[in-house]
Parts: C-alpha cells; structure tokens; sequence
C-alpha cells in the first residue's frame, strides 16, 4: 500500500450524515503513512428512481471497493440497506469488517458478528490493521515496546 495504491475502502451508509461514519474517517485519518480512497459517497443520493435507484448506487459505490466497513450502530438503525448493502459486497467478494458501537455501551448485533471476518471496536491501530489485513491480506506484524525503569 502506498500513495499510488490506496486501499478502496468502502464503509456502509443511509445516505444521510452519520457520526459513526465521519468518525470512522478522523481514525484513519489520524494514522501516519496509511493511505485510502473513500468509495462510499452518503452526501450524493440518486434523484428519483426509488430502491431500484438506491440498490444500483449502492452496487456501484461497491465494484471499486477492496474492503467494507460494518457500521453495527447504523445496522441497528437501517437494518434494511446495511443488509442490501452487506449482500451486494458478499456477492462481490467483497470482506466486510464490522465496527462496534462507539463508546461500547452496545453489543455488535450476531447477524453482524455471524457474516463479517472481524469485529473491532474503535482503536485507530486495530482499525488500520484490519483494514489492510482484509483488503490487501498485509499482516502490520507491530509490537507494542513498553519501557520499565528499574531501580
């Protein structure tokens, strides 16, 4: 992974404005040298044309994606599209990764649990990990170093 070859990461949405979802973007932002490309767009939804309009957006927004972000607090809200959406990246191969509701004071619903390869919960290094785990099968291999001072 690098600047010339981000990983596609698409992350569920209603297309609507969602804080799980701008949040999940400030994490991976925060991570230095950890380059993506958005494939998710909620702000744009289709005019006109109903569902059929929205499944085809949705469809679409997935064919360039490596990798789908599960938001299980927007599951718990729009079970319908997160599961549209789900279905269509399963069909696709798409792996989906889903987020624990931020804060933990909710549990990832077990349909969640059942379909994704990973529940993880809000750590920008977990997030970045599994992400370039799933999309790109890159293993980070980090270590946590603690120093002790002994006297």
């Amino acid at each position: 992974m690098s600047a010339k070859s981000p990983i596609r990461l698409f992350v569920t949405h209603a297309f609507a404005s969602h804080t799980d979802y701008h949040r999940v973007f400030e994490y991976l932002e925060a991570s230095p040298n950890f380059f993506y490309r958005n494939c998710s767009v909620p702000d744009h939804p289709p005019a006109g044309g109903g569902k059929e309009a929205l499944k085809e957006e949705y469809r679409t927004q997935l064919k360039t994606a490596e990798v789908v972000v599960v938001l299980s607090s927007l599951y718990v809200e729009n079970e319908y599209w997160t599961t549209y959406q789900m279905d269509a990246a399963q069909a696709n191969n798409l792996p989906l990764v889903a987020m624990e509701p931020f804060g933990g004071s909710a549990k990832v619903p077990p349909e969640l649990v059942k379909r994704c390869a990973e529940v993880i919960g809000w750590n920008e290094r977990v997030i970045v990990d599994t992400v370039r785990r799933q999309a790109r099968h890159e293993d980070t291999q980090r270590w946590d170093t603690i120093e002790f001072k002994l006297d």
